[in-house]
């Protein structure tokens, strides 16, 4: 089976098609410099075209799309679901919707180096590996307006696509995300850019958290392929985002209404 992911949840774009014969990926993405706006209107398809040309595949042989849901962005997630749909209808292929936060905390697991959690900070700044092995990963993505999109997996669980979160997926203040990890006094590695973000919110909870440049802090669209294999296909218009929230618009327009 072939598979092709992507993911528009957050400021990157990111592309993969998966051979699940072989094991074989192939992944592309774009990842604007901080304080770039996120490129996902022109960059997309692009990905998608430069990813089937490396694999030396064509549309005939993708069976399956897997587009993250998110959480994240509104305008990000109505980008990538409808690109999905339309291809989905247009050539009569299977899609399935992936939880970009249950992605990310997969990408982050063992399969990744979970084990160790080397290149992470821990708590007071400490680094290194040094007897530090999770049983919980988190995946922590910046809202904005002082909030993060968050869900928690165990370590052991969390590569199995019907696996039950620890920790289900909301928007919260880091504080609270914070308060929540220490309630279950698991060992957390918490990853995203949310948790780059607010690191020091998180450290207080006794969480480690990888450095800003370390990959398991990117959404990763080979882990939406390989959730994707466990998944039941849907029909395009069954593929919803996952807002967690009001769109930003919505409540700014709110808060103004009550002033």
């Amino acid at each position: 089976m072939k598979i092709l992911g992507f993911d528009t949840a957050t400021r990157a774009t990111a592309v993969a098609l998966l051979d699940t014969a072989t094991g074989v990926a192939t992944t592309r993405r774009d990842d604007p410099p901080r304080g770039e706006r996120p490129r996902h209107t022109t960059r997309l398809m692009t990905l998608i075209v430069d990813v089937l040309g490396e694999a030396g595949a064509d549309w005939d042989q993708v069976d399956r799309i897997a587009v993250g849901v998110g959480p994240g962005t509104f305008t990000g997630l109505r980008i990538g679901i409808a690109t999905a749909n339309a291809l989905a209808r247009a050539r009569g292929i299977e899609i399935v919707g992936v939880s970009t936060l249950h992605s990310l905390a997969r990408g982050a697991s063992g399969a990744r180096g979970a084990r160790g959690a080397r290149g992470a900070r821990g708590p007071r700044g400490a680094s290194g590996t040094d007897g530090f092995t999770p049983g919980a990963i988190a995946a922590v993505i910046d809202a904005r307006r002082g909030e993060v999109f968050a869900a928690g997996w165990s370590v052991q669980d969390v590569t199995s696509p019907d696996a039950e979160p620890l920790l289900t997926p909301q928007a919260l203040a880091p504080e609270a995300l914070a308060a929540a990890m220490r309630g279950t006094r698991d060992s957390w590695l918490a990853v995203g850019d949310g948790a780059v973000e607010f690191r020091q919110a998180l450290e207080r909870s006794g969480a480690w958290i990888p450095e800003e440049d370390s990959e398991r802090n990117r959404v990763d669209a080979v882990e939406h392929c390989r959730l994707a294999v466990g998944l039941r296909p849907e029909a395009p218009e069954g593929v919803r985002p996952e807002y967690l929230r009001l769109p930003d618009a919505e409540i700014s327009l709110r808060a103004a209404r009550q002033r």
